[in-house]
């Protein structure tokens, strides 16, 4: 019930702050919609889809033009945004690379897909570091204007940060309550992370299987992997969670993602239409924020509920902490800026 509510205040607050008055009239002999292709993971019934559809109806609304009315040009009126969910546009560097070449306008991503862009952002989830999310805002806020800046060098326009929730570890069969439960086990990790892989060569003795997202669904259900870190929301939203068993409680990272959209894209909309897309992402991003937050806390306690509980001890939380520290000593000397992992380690203290 608290979880319904939740959802349905989300949503309200993104109605109400997206939805206002349509164009202004116009006329004329033409009148066209322009169709912006957004790519997301996400399922059209999860909480990320049920906003970005809200959203989606916003956008109509806001850039309607009165019945009847028409515009004075061949300019397009209005704006249609048009999602492909479930990763039906591939997996996130697939949406990158499709987004660089013209065949996607925008997608919804996580850290992972905008390190295809810039790999620096994905300091934000080095383990150990921002396990929280006041420790997050801070150093986000911190580093914003420079991902920013970067981002649209690239050719990209951030239209606004979001989260996907507080990742621990899950499995099937046994707990991973220290890093040495690991040891022989098959984890999932996300064939374009540089970070987790690196984590497992620091304890050894780990194979790591390379999946993209729409793969981990079926390698559960072979076997093939049997440890995944994620999010409880994502898990639960992806399915994955009712193919394990086990949860760790203890926090590894907080997964983040924003919207994108190409530059090449925007500047061909006209500048009025464009203005609301940007201004109305960054409402719907700031809702979205909010809801996945306090969604991701609720399915916490819904797997607690359903999986055996694992909570690592003061020793083993310690030993965890010795991986992290090395894990990150190893990024920095090549995969990030060394000086962006200790900007990094300061923002989290």
């Amino acid at each position: 019930m608290v979880g319904r509510v939740i959802a349905g205040l989300g949503l309200a607050l993104t109605v109400s702050l997206l939805c206002g008055s349509g164009r202004a009239e116009g006329k004329g002999q033409t009148k066209r919609t322009e169709s912006v292709k957004i790519g997301t993971l996400a399922p059209a019934e999860s909480p990320w889809g049920q906003v970005f559809k809200t959203w989606q109806r916003a956008i109509r609304e806001r850039t309607k033009l009165p019945e009847g009315q028409k515009t004075s040009d061949d300019k397009p009126y209005a704006l249609d945004l048009n999602f492909f969910w479930n990763g039906q546009q591939g997996d996130e560097a697939a949406m990158v690379t499709k987004m660089k070449s013209g065949q996607l306008d925008g997608a919804a991503i996580t850290a992972v897909g905008l390190g295809q862009i810039h790999p620096p952002i994905l300091v934000l989830q080095l383990p150990g570091l921002f396990t929280t999310w006041e420790k997050l805002d801070k150093a986000r806020e911190a580093l914003r204007g420079d991902f920013e800046k970067a981002l649209d060098a690239a050719g990209f326009s951030l239209s606004g940060w979001g989260d996907v929730g507080l990742s621990r570890r899950m499995s099937k069969g046994f707990a991973v309550a220290a890093p040495g439960d690991l040891k022989g086990k098959k984890p999932y990790v996300w064939r374009e992370d540089p970070i987790m892989p690196a984590m497992l060569q620091v304890i050894g003795g780990v194979t790591p299987v390379p999946l993209g997202v729409p793969e981990v669904l079926p390698n559960l259900n072979t076997g093939a992997i049997d440890v995944v870190t994620a999010p409880a929301l994502a898990a639960e939203q992806l399915q994955w969670a009712s193919r394990l068993d086990t949860i760790n409680t203890q926090v590894v990272a907080a997964s983040i993602g924003a919207l994108v959209f190409s530059r090449s894209k925007l500047d061909q909309i006209p500048a009025d239409l464009r203005a609301v897309l940007l201004e109305t992402g960054k409402v719907a991003a700031t809702a979205l924020t909010t809801r996945i937050r306090n969604e991701d806390a609720a399915a916490l306690g819904r797997l607690k509920g359903k999986m055996t509980v694992s909570n690592s001890t003061d020793a083993q939380v310690a030993e965890w902490a010795q991986v992290w520290k090395q894990t990150r000593a190893r990024l920095a000397q090549g995969t990030f800026p060394k000086d962006l992992v200790d900007k990094a380690e300061s923002l989290a203290r």
